[in-house]
């Protein structure tokens, strides 16, 4: 930031934002009392007819939430479109969800959200959240989600009964330089969608919230320092799945997600927000920028072997491997070890080991799905590699074995893995166990960059992204666009 933006901010932090901030929290308890008689004695698994007076607590409560906005330098924000009715679309999809700014079109229209059951008991907030019968999810309960997208397929097969159901698909929040892969929860039932998209064209984007970047404080305190702050919301027509969609709602997710790319001019990506945390996951093995790790998970999402309980599972199947250490997995045997059906997809999970003869260590498959399920906590990985690779008279890998864990780990083809060992070893016993490896790994922090490759660069930034994009806190790596180009405005600045 310039010196003179600096001294504005710092002149509305004494003078502006307090006033907004007071006024933002009066709003909202103002809301309170409206939304706790609206939802007294009703029912959250059933929907009444709506009486007189609750329709007038909408449009108060529509009215009060927008006045909050304003007083928060909303001032204008354009609609473009008609949202369709409950009957029409059941769903709202919206894209790219980048902020808690997001709820702006939540309380415009009052549509139902998916959320967490836990914030129904936070005060004041939870009977506002409350009042537009949002589905909860629960994170106590293993059952969940599948609970989740059965009421959510209830509501939408309910014929506009319920409220509309408002999701964001991309299930996180990103710098809006690209959509990545749709989740599947709101193309399952089946049913009409309306595309929704959200831009913030400002000259300064203070809005972005990602998991990588400024705070939730620091987003607010700058948003609010701003004398004015656009957003636009536009409806896009309702897209009706094919009888193909119906049966395939990844499918329908990636033809919508098309539309709303189009319509937003940046590209798609079939990476997920998992893949985003592995690339850039903090451990003690950073990924290589040459990884095949990505290519991994997409194949394991499509083949759906990604343990539900991933310490349990993993164990599993460490303790089923070391039972076959050295015997190698031909196609049927790979489908025979996972309980999945001989497939294409799983003969590219078996083409990704590089097999010898058509057959592959099966040990590396756990490996790699270890870093897949738990990208930061590598060292558990490399704990649970020397249990199926280590000798069983004294606990012990030698140099071309951890060579082998460590191509799996990093997802390489080719590792000189000779200077790390010689640098465990130390005396020269040509043999290292896994606390030696523990050791020297939390004596020397760095010692993947020192031993393994110096002279490459991890997943920092996008290498493609021109330095004039839009990319705010947060980032999109070097993803592969497909069916469009970016359409960037050079004039926006990022939050430092």
């Amino acid at each position: 930031m310039g010196k003179g933006r600096l001294e504005k901010i710092a002149l509305m932090t004494v003078t502006l934002f307090p006033i907004r901030l007071l006024f933002a929290a009066f709003m909202m308890l103002l809301a309170w009392p409206f939304a706790f008689v609206a939802t007294v004695g009703r029912s959250e698994d059933t929907v009444e007819p709506e009486c007189w007076w609750r329709r007038v607590v909408d449009v108060v409560l529509k009215a009060i939430m927008r006045t909050m906005w304003f007083a928060g330098g909303f001032h204008w924000v354009t609609v473009k479109g008609r949202q369709a009715l409950p009957s029409e679309a059941p769903i709202l999809t919206l894209a790219p969800h980048s902020s808690y700014f997001d709820a702006i079109p939540v309380t415009m229209t009052m549509a139902s959200i998916v959320m967490k059951a836990e914030s129904k008991d936070i005060p004041v907030w939870g009977t506002l959240i409350k009042f537009i019968r949002p589905v909860f999810v629960s994170r106590s309960d293993q059952d969940s989600r599948r609970k989740t997208v059965e009421e959510i397929k209830r509501r939408a097969h309910s014929g506009g009964e319920w409220p509309q159901i408002m999701i964001f698909p991309e299930g996180t929040c990103t710098n809006r330089s690209c959509l990545i892969t749709f989740k599947p929860g709101a193309f399952i039932p089946a049913v009409p969608v309306q595309p929704v998209v959200l831009r913030y064209p400002n000259e300064l984007d203070t809005i972005t919230w990602t998991w990588q970047g400024p705070g939730a404080f620091k987003i607010l305190w700058l948003t609010l320092c701003q004398l004015q702050n656009q957003v636009v919301i536009e409806f896009l027509p309702i897209y009706t799945p094919s009888e193909e969609e119906k049966s395939n709602p990844a499918l329908f997710a990636n033809n919508v997600r098309s539309i709303m790319a189009k319509a937003l001019g940046v590209p798609v990506t079939d990476y997920s927000f998992e893949d985003c945390q592995l690339a850039m996951a903090e451990g003690l093995l950073r990924l290589p920028g040459n990884t095949r790790l990505l290519e991994f998970a997409k194949l394991i999402r499509s083949l759906g072997l990604k343990p539900q309980n991933t310490e349990e599972e993993l164990e599993q199947y460490a303790s089923r491997a070391r039972k076959v250490r050295e015997e190698r997995l031909g196609l049927e045997d790979l489908a025979h070890y996972l309980n999945v059906p001989v497939s294409d997809t799983l003969g590219e999970m078996l083409s990704y080991f590089e097999p010898e003869d058509g057959k592959m260590d099966i040990r590396l498959y756990v490996i790699a799905l270890s870093v897949v399920c738990r990208p930061s906590k590598t060292l558990q990985t490399v704990k649970l590699a020397f249990k199926m690779f280590e000798a069983e008279d004294d606990n012990t890998v030698r140099e071309g074995e951890l060579a082998c864990i460590l191509k799996a780990a990093l997802g390489v083809r080719e590792l000189n893995a000779a200077p790390l060992f010689g640098a465990v070893d130390g005396g020269g016993k040509e043999r290292i166990t896994f606390d030696e490896f523990k050791a020297f790994a939390e004596q020397h922090p760095d010692f993947a960059w020192d031993y393994l490759y110096p002279n490459q660069e991890g997943f920092h930034s996008c290498p493609d992204t021109p330095s004039s994009a839009p990319v705010a806190n947060g980032f999109c790596m070097d993803f592969t666009s497909k069916d469009v180009q970016p359409d960037r405005n050079p004039s926006q600045k990022k939050v430092d």
